[in-house]
């Protein structure tokens, strides 16, 4: 149980402190990683699909061999060093406290008295859609959207893959919470790789297909898990959860991405809202499909909900995978 305990200190560095804009963050560094070997691997090999996943290959072994040598490095210098770095480390795949400061600074604008202008640049540094022309209603649902999706890229699943990649340390013969970061930090490799190159356009449909379902397979089973987790956690904090629960059966599937429906249907659910739809991204609409019944427009207070689902059901899905760990060592 000692891996737990470090990933709980990491989580609570996170919530604390999160990401200083002044300290370089890991995830350029992986997305600069990503950059140079796409030119590389462009340049080595015709076949696209084959330079794609040598850019999968390169940019994961990299990652873990960078992080394994800081590791290693600075568990030289002392075990509590080591303890120390790991920990930091781990804390920089977790995204909860970045995520509730830009939804709240969504929230904030659309206090009294209301700033549409502010609103719309606010949401624009968490979406990937087109701002300057969304309502007030637009604005709240993109942001509770982003923070229901979000949830799994930038919380649940590291976690998961720091705890998952913790039982692997017998095999390796490495400490658990080394393990941990590594796992955490392919994860976040992975996810980085999808975010740049895994788009079903003419540049990238075969370069970043390897990319795109790695990241899939990556989300299958947290996705999942995170979706039943906001219907828990719904339940806890007195929202609707058979809502939740109905339209996370009905509607989680109802999204491009296999695995980016299920925390946005059962969140969706639990307010009474409907997301999704049409949407404007680079210029050109966009048509998704819907999730959820939209029961009511959404109102400013609806951030401040979807904010509590994502923390109480992220909480739950720590819980759950404690005690997965836990019996994984008995």
């Amino acid at each position: 149980m000692d891996a737990f305990l470090y990933i709980l200190l990491a989580i609570g560095l996170d919530l604390v402190v999160g990401d200083p804009r002044w300290l370089p963050h890991p995830v350029r560094a992986i997305g600069r990683l990503c950059e140079g070997s796409e030119k590389m691997t462009r340049a080595l090999f015709a076949n696209l699909y084959l330079a794609g996943l040598m850019t999968v290959l390169v940019v994961l072994s990299t990652t873990g061999f960078i992080v394994y040598l800081l590791l290693q490095v600075a568990s030289s210098l002392s075990p509590m060093v080591g303890a120390g770095i790991a920990v930091v480390m781990l804390s920089t795949t977790i995204a909860t406290r970045d995520l509730l400061r830009h939804s709240k600074a969504v929230y904030r604008q659309l206090q009294p008295p209301v700033s549409l202008v502010r609103a719309r640049q606010a949401v624009a540094r968490i979406v990937g859609r087109d701002t300057q022309d969304l309502t007030e209603p637009g604005i709240t649902r993109a942001c509770v959207e982003t923070v229901a999706e979000n949830m799994v890229d930038g919380v649940t699943a590291p976690l998961f893959f720091a705890m998952i990649s913790s039982f692997v340390a017998p095999l390796v013969d490495l400490p658990p919470l080394h393990c941990s970061v590594i796992g955490a930090f392919i994860y976040k490799a992975i996810n980085t790789m999808d975010s740049m190159i895994g788009y079903k356009n003419e540049k990238y449909l075969l370069f970043g297909r390897v990319a795109a379902k790695l990241d899939d397979v990556a989300n299958f089973l947290p996705a999942r898990l995170s979706g039943l987790c906001v219907i828990i956690a719904a339940f806890f904090l007195k929202l609707d959860y058979r809502e939740a629960a109905r339209i996370f059966l009905r509607d989680r599937l109802h999204h491009a991405s296999p695995n980016s429906g299920h925390t946005e249907a059962a969140t969706a659910g639990a307010l009474g809202l409907r997301v999704g739809g049409a949407s404007s991204y680079f210029g050109r609409i966009v048509d998704k499909p819907f999730i959820g019944d939209g029961l009511r427009d959404p109102v400013p207070g609806d951030i401040a909900k979807a904010n509590s689902l994502m923390v109480t059901g992220s909480l739950i899905f720590i819980v759950l995978l404690a005690g997965l760990l836990f019996w994984g060592s008995v």
